[in-house]
């Protein structure tokens, strides 16, 4: 959740024009990460657990490209990217080494 805060934090900067655009995908991917963990908590066998793990590893990355694309564009400065980035790669290590464990039991 605190990437999503982080997200939203930093989207409130982009340009108006992007409102249906790049915010609202940066939003969605946000948001998609733990929403899809929450509900694969929610599933019985560990192989439901791990398909929904792999959705918000997917929508994590999504949300990397995305603030890419907007450094890229002139929408956002690295420096105020640089932390969430890091998070987003903290959480896709944690997540791949939880699938990893989850798989092996």
């Amino acid at each position: 959740m605190e990437i999503v805060n982080s997200a939203y934090s930093n989207i409130k900067d982009l340009p108006g024009v992007e409102k249906y655009g790049l915010r609202t995908q940066i939003g969605r991917s946000a948001i998609s990460i733990p929403s899809n963990i929450a509900e694969g908590c929610s599933r019985s066998p560990n192989k439901e657990l791990n398909r929904f793990l792999e959705i918000s590893i997917g929508s994590s990355f999504e949300l990397e490209t995305q603030l890419l694309l907007c450094v890229k564009l002139g929408f956002l400065e690295d420096k105020n990217i640089n932390s969430l980035l890091s998070e987003l790669n903290l959480f896709q290590r944690k997540c791949n080494a939880f699938r990893n464990k989850i798989l092996s039991d």
